[in-house]
């Protein structure tokens, strides 16, 4: 499997993001939105970061399950329902990036909803992965 990720000098300069991933390989696994829910089903944490960071754990264990690792994602989606809280966040928000997948960024999106499924949860991650 190869992800060859594209930021063109005329954007600009990505931060915690690629602009394109080119993915070649065999199996593509499509990862349903995770959000903070525990194995009872309940959502932890209190604040954004704790969401996220407990959504992303989420995500890859599904992806693991799946048979992938943080650097075959090739796009994720965040969906927010406090962008601005997001905005604040980013550089902590990045540092848990960072300690669990790594610096392989996928290329992403961050979209502000009104709410989720779960009243009490503030973010949701999905993904697409490309495995070899």
């Amino acid at each position: 499997m190869t992800l060859n990720r594209i930021n063109p000098p005329e954007l600009s300069p990505p931060t915690g993001f690629s602009h394109a991933v080119t993915a070649t390989g065999h199996t593509l696994v499509l990862l349903a939105g995770q959000t903070a829910l525990d194995s009872g089903g309940k959502v932890v944490g209190e604040t954004l970061p704790a969401q996220f960071e407990h959504a992303l754990i989420n995500l890859l264990t599904a992806l693991q399950a799946a048979g992938g690792t943080p650097a075959d994602l090739a796009r994720l989606t965040v969906h927010t329902t406090d962008v601005a809280a997001y905005r604040d966040h980013a550089p902590e928000l990045g540092r848990i990036w960072r300690a669990l997948a790594g610096r392989d960024y996928p290329a992403m999106a961050v979209i502000g909803i009104t709410r989720l499924w779960d009243e009490e949860a503030v973010v949701e991650l999905d993904g697409l992965a490309v495995l070899s």
